[in-house]
């Protein structure tokens, strides 16, 4: 029997037969037999404990090399096309090895995001340490958890924010990444996962601080896998930009054109121009401009930028930030219509007549302008009477023919009855600190109706366009609500006294109906928020199944491509269409329409609710100081294990578990959407006032739980079955997981 070996010699045996290292090669190479393995298993442990070496399994290795077969994750490609890949299974304290995967002839390909198994050989480089050759392709897209991560002496587990989910992860002590307790943590399902017991994680990335200001936007971005960093070819694209010249443009300079946007607008890619028609067989007509951002010519097919725009789909908008589809320098600049700069814009002059009808169209690629950036309210001022100094200059030879033409547009809005839904919008104001100062309505003005009828006007016009020039496009299209979503939205109106006929083939006016007859009752909101729920999403798709809600045939996405990948499309097929430069719709991006049209309305969703969940939890952190306080709302959702309640004050939407109702046992009736006491009959429905107090708020994940008080002015039975309801004060803060959601505002 050999003598045994020291740590050093260990170590070095490791490091020189990566291949080699479970105990039993070890205990070989060195001759160790008997009881002397007993000895080498100290050594080993010691060694482990002091950092040296990494257990994994039944072998140990360094911890700061990677073993010779690794579980790599695919990372984007590079300029150059070459793929290179993460190693999940680092755990050293110095860089991350940088790895290129060498592909053979024949090998299935690869996307960022594939998991594979590799084989890795070190290499002196200077971009990489190592190369990597495949076994196999074990899944991509793994499990990705994000949540909060509480130590203990084994690891730790990882507490899910979202509110739909109530299961653990536990980390093991290897797979931490340095995580310290209370931080926010993003994590994948580990390979290793338990057949019982608890799911197994690994922490991929450490977030945190989850109660730090602008750490709510940030929560959502990585649980909706928003990409917020983009590529640095797309951005070494950008940088190259320069402002385009007049060239072939049509020269639109001489339009006194505008914009107008919200206040703390990021982009402005849509300015307007309207005069009264000079022709005198169009008497009360008006011509009208919309000259939008000529995004296409900088953004070209195929492009790092046009790869990164498409794989975003559109910009992301939160109450402290914004994810752009665009780099900065482009969105914010080079595309963006400022006032007194030249830009390069696609415009569409309209005609209409007295009634607000379009009598014809005429699309540009041109050069324009802008004469003044204006927001909402100032351009509304300027209507009513009180001009800004520099919207006194402007008053008789653009503001006021912009409202007049807006008046004419309203005669056709009216005849055509587009659904008429009065949902407000909630605004949430953050002071300097990132904590939220305020969250109100917003104020619906004239100027912002004005610019959304020039904007469908324009869309209009595109989608008809490209139709009669048999060019590909998508098409934004809304489908009518289902017969089972109709018949839902018809017991809610029968349940507040109201009548939706049968028997009739649906238009939007008999919807707006409704809700005319709605708006003179308590039943107002209940009636406009269940007809959202009954209407479908609108989505992208290159066929033509016409848009309900807006009550149009034929409906395109033409006047945002700064934030909508959507619009860009249609931009490229004007251009191929009209022959206006080489920067058009390619071949190929017409064959791929439809997986583009696919694509794109995914990443609308993915958005929408990113941007909900962030409005969520600034209101549970709102109200999390007011845990005890009464509010007054209305039951706005029923379901078996409680009722929904949408506050008055702020439109939050709460939870009142069933459990916390009353005494009795609850009969759930989804057909007629109540819960309705065993014993005494007592009905709870949608539409009823009620009061609550709040009792818990959890900012992490946006629920509120409430107790309830009083409905329609009569007291709740307090308790569930005998027990006395909880004291408000003092409780935990832990928000139930299965808190539902209600549908926000939907977009055209």
């Amino acid at each position: 029997m050999r003598t045994l070996p020291d740590k050093d010699q260990i170590l070095a045996w490791i490091s020189e037969n990566p291949t080699k290292t479970s105990k039993r090669d070890i205990a070989r190479a060195f001759g160790i037999k008997g009881a002397a393995r007993i000895d080498l298993k100290r050594l080993l442990k010691e060694l482990e404990s002091e950092g040296h070496l990494l257990k994994q399994r039944k072998t140990y290795r360094d911890p700061d090399r990677l073993p010779p077969v690794s579980v790599l994750q695919v990372l984007p490609a590079d300029g150059d096309g070459d793929l290179f890949a993460r190693p999940l299974e680092w755990a050293g304290n110095g860089p991350e090895p940088v790895i290129l995967f060498l592909p053979r002839a024949g090998e299935p390909s690869l996307a960022e995001g594939d998991r594979i198994l590799a084989r890795l050989q070190e290499v002196t480089d200077q971009d990489h340490s190592h190369v990597a050759r495949l076994i196999r392709k074990i899944g991509a897209n793994p499990v990705r958890i994000l949540g909060i991560f509480r130590q203990s002496a084994e690891g730790g587990r990882i507490l899910p924010i979202d509110k739909k989910s109530d299961k653990e992860w536990v980390v093991a002590a290897d797979a931490t990444q340095g995580a310290k307790d209370g931080e926010l943590v993003e994590g994948e399902r580990a390979s290793s996962a338990a057949r019982m017991g608890l799911p197994r994680a690994r922490v991929t990335a450490r977030l945190g601080d989850p109660t730090a200001p602008r750490a709510v936007s940030l929560i959502a971005i990585h649980q909706h896998g928003i990409p917020d960093a983009f590529p640095d070819e797309a951005m070494a694209e950008a940088d190259e930009a320069t402002p385009a010249e007049l060239g072939q443009r049509e020269d639109l300079r001489n339009i006194d054109l505008i914009t107008v946007d919200p206040s703390d607008a990021r982009d402005r890619d849509d300015a307007i121009f309207a005069a009264p028609d000079p022709d005198p067989k169009n008497d009360g007509g008006f011509v009208i401009w919309v000259a939008i951002a000529d995004v296409a010519h900088y953004v070209t097919p195929g492009g790092a930028l046009d790869k990164e725009a498409r794989h975003r789909g559109n910009s992301t908008y939160f109450p402290d930030r914004v994810v752009p589809m665009l780099p900065d320098i482009l969105s914010g600049d080079l595309c963006s219509l400022h006032e007194h700069v030249d830009r390069p814009c696609m415009a569409v002059r309209m005609r209409i007549n007295a009634i607000g009808e379009k009598i014809d169209h005429r699309f540009s690629r041109g050069l324009m302008r802008s004469r003044a950036s204006l927001t909402y309210q100032e351009f509304q001022a300027a209507r009513d009477g009180q001009p800004s100094e520099r919207c006194a200059p402007l008053l008789d030879t653009v503001i006021s023919p912009l409202f007049a033409a807006y008046e004419a547009l309203k005669k056709e809005r009216a005849a055509r009855q587009p659904l008429n839904l009065d949902l407000p919008e909630r605004e949430i104001r953050l002071g300097d600190d990132g904590q939220v100062q305020s969250i109100r309505f917003k104020e619906r003005l004239d100027a912002h109706r004005l610019i959304e009828e020039f904007m469908i006007l324009a869309n209009v016009a595109a989608a008809e366009e490209l139709t009669a020039l048999r060019r590909p496009l998508l098409f934004r299209v809304h489908e009518e609500p289902s017969p089972e979503k109709l018949d839902g939205l018809r017991e809610v109106a029968q349940s507040a006294g109201l009548v939706l006929a049968k028997g009739q083939v649906l238009k939007t006016a008999h919807l707006n109906g409704l809700l005319a007859k709605a708006q003179e009752t308590d039943f107002a909101e209940l009636i406009n928020l269940s007809t959202l729920r009954a209407m479908t999403q609108a989505y992208y798709r290159p066929q033509n199944f016409g848009h309900f809600g807006l009550a149009l045939r034929s409906y395109a996405h033409f006047t945002s491509p700064i934030r909508r990948y959507s619009d860009l499309i249609v931009h490229r097929a004007l251009i191929a269409g009209h022959g206006w430069g080489d920067d058009g719709q390619t071949p190929q991006e017409a064959e791929d329409m439809a997986s583009i049209g696919t694509q794109v309305s995914e990443t609308e969703r993915r958005s929408m609710l990113a941007e909900r969940d962030t409005v969520d939890r600034y209101l549970a952190a709102f109200l999390n100081e007011r845990i005890g306080n009464e509010f007054t709302g209305r039951i706005s959702g029923v379901a078996r294990f409680g009722l929904f309640i949408k506050l008055d004050e702020t439109g939050a939407d709460g939870l009142v578990p069933v459990r916390e109702i009353g005494r009795e046992y609850f009969h759930f009736d989804a057909d007629t959407q109540t819960l309705m006491g065993a014993e005494t009959g007592t009905r709870y429905g949608l539409g009823q006032r009620v009061t609550v107090r709040l009792a818990e708020a959890a900012p992490i994940t946006g629920g509120l739980i409430l107790d309830l008080l009083n409905v329609e002015g009569k007291t709740v039975p307090i308790g569930p079955k005998g027990r006395s309801r909880r004291p408000s004060k003092g409780r935990s803060k832990r928000v139930s997981r299965k808190k539902g959601r209600v549908s926000g505002k939907s977009r055209r």
